[in-house]
């Protein structure tokens, strides 16, 4: 089987990759990643070597590239991670969203289509996007469900709705074999530190303020970046084709406590007296269109495809803190930009 994996310098890319390419000697899998500034290659410096794990440096909306790509490589399946992610940035810069995850994932199965001609025995288009799709929740015990209507807020998650509804188009129009699952926030080892808890951890430890939207009184289901990628393989492998998944993490916190526990957290780590960091916390203007509160069912894939999250959040941040103390040099690389300096050189 020959699996093209988009995004797979990512952070839930290379979890991905690493998965698949340990987990599978047989398969080939393909690596595709444009390399901005998200996409890291020291994320799958433990696998470049495998004879099973092929790089390919490339944009998910250059048509004659990823035309050759199902050539070369006889495309089986498609796992379509590559996306603009961070809700900030996407208020700042729509259009970069709207080209990516728009015309990237158009471009991406309409290759798919012309590759496949049609014989669709042992194909797959495997979409992944997120909860954000969904809208906001008020407080209470209402979850996202996949039967949940679409309610994107911001440019982000418009962009990703739109990507969803195009994947479901060619599932519809020309019966190409598509899955798609909408997942919560994730979290875990790799994470480029513009998100909430790597940068938290990095101000914590570098005693820098930990700015605070609003009262931040707004709620996460947070799900461990290896629990989604044991869910993405058990998916890819035993989902039914036309559905849709929601994976979540059971594990609700509003920002504020959860900031509160990553202060404890690296507090007792790095032996400082324990709320010293909390001194830290200061509150600022509230983002633009925030949503209140994301609350994932996951129900769907633990009834149908046996999934469950292993990872407790109490562990799965502790193992986190201690993943980023013990990895200094790599998050000095990732906040100086010489990674991409890098890599960039090694792939022109």
């Amino acid at each position: 089987m020959n699996i093209l994996v988009t995004g797979g310098a990512g952070f839930i890319g290379s979890h991905v990759v690493r998965r698949l390419v340990t987990q599978y000697p047989d398969y080939t899998i393909i690596n595709l990643d444009k390399l901005t500034y998200a996409g890291n290659l020291e994320n799958l410096k433990d696998v470049d070597n495998n004879s099973n794990y092929h790089f390919e440096k490339g944009c998910i909306t250059d048509e004659k590239f990823v035309s050759d790509l199902f050539e070369k490589y006889k495309i089986d399946k498609v796992v379509h991670l590559a996306a603009e992610s961070h809700v900030d940035r996407s208020i700042t810069d729509p259009l970069i969203f709207v080209k990516t995850n728009l015309i990237g994932t158009a471009n991406l199965l309409n290759c798919a289509r012309q590759a496949w001609e049609g014989n669709y025995k042992d194909k797959l288009f495997y979409h992944i996007s997120t909860d954000e799709v969904y809208g906001s929740l008020e407080m209470g015990t209402e979850m996202f469900t996949e039967e949940t209507s679409y309610d994107p807020r911001s440019p982000y998650s418009a962009s990703k709705a739109g990507s969803d509804h195009l994947v479901r188009s060619f599932w519809h129009t020309y019966h190409m074999p598509t899955l798609i699952s909408n997942c919560s926030n994730n979290y875990g080892p790799n994470h480029f530190p513009e998100k909430l808890i790597p940068l938290f951890i990095n101000n914590i430890v570098n005693k820098k303020p930990l700015p605070v939207y609003g009262k931040g009184e707004n709620v996460r289901d947070w799900l461990h970046v290896k629990d989604h990628a044991r869910a993405i393989d058990i998916i890819l492998h035993k989902g039914v084709p036309g559905e849709t998944y929601n994976i979540g993490g059971h594990n609700e916190w509003t920002n504020i406590e959860l900031i509160k526990l990553m202060c404890d957290t690296v507090d007792q780590k790095l032996g400082r007296n324990i709320g010293e960091s909390q001194k830290l916390i200061t509150f600022v203007q509230d983002r633009a269109g925030h949503d209140l509160r994301y609350a994932i069912d996951a129900s769907k894939i633990e009834r149908e495809l046996g999934w469950i999250p292993e990872y407790t959040f109490e562990q799965g941040l502790a193992e986190t803190v201690d993943w980023y103390l013990e990895n200094k040099e790599w998050l000095e690389n990732v906040t100086s930009g010489e990674y991409q300096e890098y890599y960039q050189k090694m792939y022109k």
